[in-house]
């Protein structure tokens, strides 16, 4: 059963992060998130979509619009840009999901509004995002190389051949394929998928391998999910929920493979009985990658075990989880998901941090952050039966 009144609050909250730019990350000042951010607005945009109410959708054309008036003259998109018009294109690094990001954001409006020749006029600026990611293969095998702090997760330790990614760079091919009848990108995209499925999955098969360097890695990875990625000195062996999610939603893997993953996801969520943490097992203080991850921060250090980036729980990724277990018929794990992040959500007079404890479950983000509606509300809508564009 749907709790409307629930439903309501995170409607409103996108409501209130409506500006005439586009969304912006939260409502209240805190460090940089009362800006449009790329990621944030086109997560903000496919929530508004979905749930049909005509102000969130003005404002979702108003973040396309926002985001690609700031494409940087090389292709890639920024970090976010502030109602005044400055713009960021990242801190350390630029941000390798963006361009996806964007032109998901774009075509999945086109499609959904059937308003294709909105989407045209960003035409050439699709094709520059897509080039700026042809750039970043850096060797022309169909993978993009990701830096450090180069996605979401931005205070983590992943770097290189990152899973998370390359679904993003798919997705955003296959839409922009469908919309602007690109046989070539379309083409692209079941070529990054054939690699993809070779080389995330340890299948023990040291066949269609990326690289020599995985036949002896791969001795250390795990068998029952799509691990985070790899780079020349190591695969990540972490779980990540976001890949993982994505990989569900894309079709990515067989049915054996769903099989194992999903069961994977429903004992862990049976264990927890809360919402899932977007990396496990947490780096402790004893691991060697916590040296590397204290330094990692722009403000403040937020990784603590359990917190942020190292074990935190974030409503606008078990959003997407709730709505990748619908599309995979698994609807009674995706109802008691959202009523988790319903009840996280609430916590603090409706207070809506972008992430929880993983341990104690205790706010401990940023407040009033839309995407922790923008997850809900996704989740809500797929339980009704509605569904984004994925073109699997």
């Amino acid at each position: 059963m749907i709790n409307f009144s629930a439903y309501t609050s995170s409607l409103d909250l996108l409501k209130k992060a409506s500006t005439g730019f586009g969304f912006v990350a939260s409502v209240q000042e805190h460090d940089n998130y009362r800006r449009i951010w790329t990621r944030d607005g086109t997560i903000n945009s496919l929530a508004a979509l979905l749930s049909g109410e005509p102000e969130l959708i003005d404002t979702a054309r108003a973040t396309i619009r926002t985001i690609f008036a700031h494409q940087h003259r090389t292709g890639f998109m920024p970090s976010n840009v502030t109602p005044s018009g400055g713009v960021s294109y990242g801190g350390t690094v630029g941000r390798a999901d963006n361009p996806s990001w964007a032109v998901i954001g774009l075509c999945q409006f086109a499609l959904m509004q059937n308003e294709s020749d909105f989407a045209f006029k960003y035409l050439t600026q699709v094709e520059k995002c897509f080039s700026v990611m042809d750039a970043w293969e850096f060797n022309g095998k169909h993978l993009i190389y990701v830096p450090q702090s180069g996605d979401w997760a931005d205070e983590y330790i992943q770097h290189g051949y990152i899973l998370f990614n390359q679904l993003l760079r798919i997705w955003a091919l296959r839409l922009a394929g469908d919309v602007f009848d690109r046989k070539d990108w379309k083409e692209n995209a079941a070529v990054i998928t054939s690699v993809v499925q070779a080389n995330f999955w340890n299948s023990l098969e040291a066949q269609k391998l990326y690289a020599p360097n995985l036949a002896h890695q791969l001795e250390h990875a795990p068998l029952d999910f799509w691990f985070m990625g790899f780079n020349p000195s190591r695969i990540y062996s972490q779980f990540d929920l976001q890949a993982n999610i994505l990989a569900l939603l894309l079709g990515i893997g067989n049915a054996e493979q769903d099989n194992i993953l999903l069961e994977l996801l429903t004992g862990f969520f049976h264990k927890k009985q809360n919402l899932l943490p977007s990396f496990f097992p947490n780096i402790g203080f004893d691991d060697p990658d916590m040296q590397e991850l204290q330094h990692n921060y722009a403000f403040t250090f937020r990784n603590l075990p359990g917190e942020f980036h190292n074990g935190g729980l974030w409503p606008v990724w078990n959003g997407w989880l709730a709505a990748a277990l619908c599309v995979k018929n698994r609807n009674a794990l995706a109802r008691d998901i959202t009523a988790k992040i319903e009840t996280a959500n609430s916590l603090n007079n409706h207070e809506y941090n972008e992430c929880l404890h993983g341990e104690t479950g205790q706010p401990i983000g940023v407040p009033h952050c839309a995407w922790s509606a923008g997850g809900h509300i996704l989740a809500i809508n797929y339980l009704e039966g509605k569904r984004l564009f994925t073109l699997e």
